[in-house]
């Protein structure tokens, strides 16, 4: 952070979102945070953070949106279908064989949609009637925010998060309209849990991880701290999948083999 004034008001507000909420600001990149800090203090018409700071202890739903700006809550479902067609064709396969009930960990989950493609996928490999063949399987997605939690639990979708989904699943799984509501037997196989990935790990250990376009709002060293939870959480020939703009850490790439270089999947060895 530079010591310039305007950046020292900016690292206060940033220490005092911490202090008063656990986000971890300075392992996020700053430049991205201070941009979007500001989108939200022109948006009340507020030019100085300690002002801005002032309006956040006296407006509880200002506070609630700056969060939900600063976590970056965007998602889709089967978004980027290429990574997805991957992940069906030569992920899930190998990990439906294994004897062991299977663990996946969708990490910075937003409302949901990650998680539940996930879901749908097991669903349509292992289902069968009554979805029997998916009994034992955890699916769980994490995220820092609370509010966009309780959205995921919900369920329930507009139009644009819909727009990357196969019209064959779009018509299985979903109601026909906005709304767009999930079906009860794919929202069953997920639960939800806040945690923030910067400060602890989950509690079980993974044979998939998906973390897609989260990490690129990271600092380097708050990347490789992530990575080495992620190694420590992947069993072994478990697979980690990133957004197409991301990449392993240099110093956990010997710990993986790649499944897709251009999807950004991996296989722990």
């Amino acid at each position: 952070m530079s010591s310039d004034p305007l950046h020292r008001a900016f690292g206060d507000l940033l220490s005092k979102i911490e202090r008063e909420h656990g986000f971890r600001g300075a392992l996020y990149r700053q430049r991205c945070l201070l941009r979007r800090v500001a989108v939200r203090m022109r948006a009340r018409g507020l030019a100085d953070p300690k002002e801005y700071a002032l309006l956040l202890d006296s407006d509880p739903d200002e506070y609630n949106e700056l969060l939900r700006v600063l976590t970056i809550n965007v998602s889709k479902f089967f978004r980027n279908p290429d990574t997805w067609e991957v992940i069906r064709e030569r992920v899930l396969p190998g990990l439906a064989e294994r004897e062991r009930p299977l663990a996946i960990w969708s990490a910075g989950s937003a409302a949901g949609e990650e998680a539940y493609s996930i879901a749908i996928l097991l669903y349509e490999l292992l289902g069968g009637e009554n979805g029997k063949g998916l009994k034992g399987i955890s699916i769980v997605g994490t995220d820092i925010d609370r509010a966009v939690l309780e959205q995921a639990k919900r369920a329930r979708y507009p139009e644009v998060a819909l727009s990357e989904t196969p019209p064959q699943l779009r018509q299985r799984w979903f109601s026909v309209r906005e709304p767009y509501r999930l079906k009860p037997v794919i929202r069953s196989l997920v639960e939800f849990k806040r945690l923030d990935i910067l400060a602890s790990r989950p509690e079980f250990d993974a044979d998939l991880i998906l973390c897609r376009n989260l990490l690129i709002y990271l600092d380097r060293k708050a990347q490789e701290q992530v990575f080495r939870m992620f190694v420590d959480v992947l069993r072994q020939g478990g697979f980690l999948v990133l957004g197409r703009v991301e990449g392993l850490a240099r110093p956990v790439r010997r710990k993986f083999e790649v499944v897709s270089a251009r999807e950004r999947i991996y296989r722990k060895r």
